[in-house]
């Protein structure tokens, strides 16, 4: 029983996650509650891949504030549909467009592609948005959890212009410190995930663009045993962490944190198993070194995920109140 602990704890805050997404799916109107239009247009095109996005929006004549939303996974796993509904109708309410984007999915496309992804979205929303769906591309801020956090802060220093603000829930800043490239203690405590069974896990399309079988109790398996094995980075990039470590350099916003980066939201629980505490507060010296503006929201019992096992808490719902209070404070 114990040590299946942690793989159970996961699985039910991911099939937390799974389920409200089906809610959102079958609820009238599409948003949480907030009675807004959602329109799904493709941002690019590369050969047979069409990655898409999914836009939220509150009718209206005046140009809005946009958030680039970006799913959580590993870089494995998620899509676009992912986003939380009831978080996405706080950010509606408080008068944001939303743009949910897909991107390609590891170990069958590498981390230069998934970064180039959401950099094309990133590029896409500013340029095309204000005819499209009528946002501001001056007022952009960018939002993302786990991975889909990792690659939020990618674009504090990737992108130009630059977001307006950055919110990462439970992100990183890193790919080759010791909690990415060693075996996962916490993932080691569950059920061993073998080579053959996380192939398995990635399904039979093999698609080279959103896998069809992407799901989440399917291809996180494919996570899990590259965290148990300490081969997660290689996984997603095709490159050693330890002996090219330098090649992470332009993928790791911990090394590239200067004064232009924009201000930034942390929340980071310092329970989480899966992205250690440690790895927030790196983040935050870097921050701080440079002189960005930022807040930090965490608490001490707080895992991964949290906002959406303990979506319910006076805590959770006070931290999101503060996300809305940063992005009005920065983007508007």
């Amino acid at each position: 029983m114990k040590a299946n602990r942690w793989k159970s704890i996961l699985r039910i805050a991911l099939v937390l996650i799974s389920l409200s997404l089906l809610c959102s799916c079958q609820s009238e109107p599409p948003c949480g509650g907030a009675d807004c239009i959602e329109t799904t247009y493709t941002y690019l095109v590369d050969g047979d891949c069409e990655l898409q996005a999914d836009v939220y929006a509150l009718a209206g004549e005046a140009a809005s504030p946009a958030i680039l939303w970006i799913h959580p996974g590993g870089m494995i796993t998620g899509g676009r549909d992912w986003i939380d509904p009831n978080q996405l109708a706080l950010y509606l309410e408080a008068g944001y467009t939303v743009v949910a984007i897909d991107h390609r999915l590891a170990p069958e496309n590498k981390l230069e592609a998934i970064v180039s992804d959401v950099e094309a979205a990133y590029t896409w929303l500013i340029t095309e948005g204000p005819a499209l769906f009528n946002i501001d591309p001056q007022r952009v801020a960018v939002v993302g959890h786990s991975a889909g956090g990792y690659l939020t802060l990618l674009t504090g220093f990737r992108v130009e212009p630059r977001p307006k603000a950055l919110v990462a829930f439970y992100g990183y800043g890193d790919l080759t410190g010791e909690w990415a490239v060693e075996p996962s203690e916490s993932y080691n405590q569950g059920e061993r995930i073998t080579r053959d069974a996380a192939e398995r896990s990635l399904g039979k399309s093999q698609d080279t663009c959103i896998p069809s079988d992407a799901q989440l109790d399917d291809r996180f398996d494919y996570y899990i045993h590259a965290r148990q094995q300490g081969v997660w980075p290689f996984e997603i990039s095709g490159h050693d962490p330890v002996g090219e470590a330098a090649w992470f350099r332009d993928y790791e916003s911990v090394f590239n944190v200067t004064s232009s980066y924009p201000p930034t939201m942390l929340l980071h629980g310092g329970a989480d198993t899966d992205v250690p505490f440690s790895v927030a507060e790196r983040m935050i010296d870097a921050l701080e070194a440079a002189g960005v503006s930022y807040e930090f929201v965490t608490r001490t019992e707080w895992n991964h995920v949290f906002d959406q096992a303990e979506s319910e808490s006076p805590a959770v719902s006070e931290a999101l109140r503060q996300v809305i209070a940063f992005l009005d404070k920065h983007v508007k």
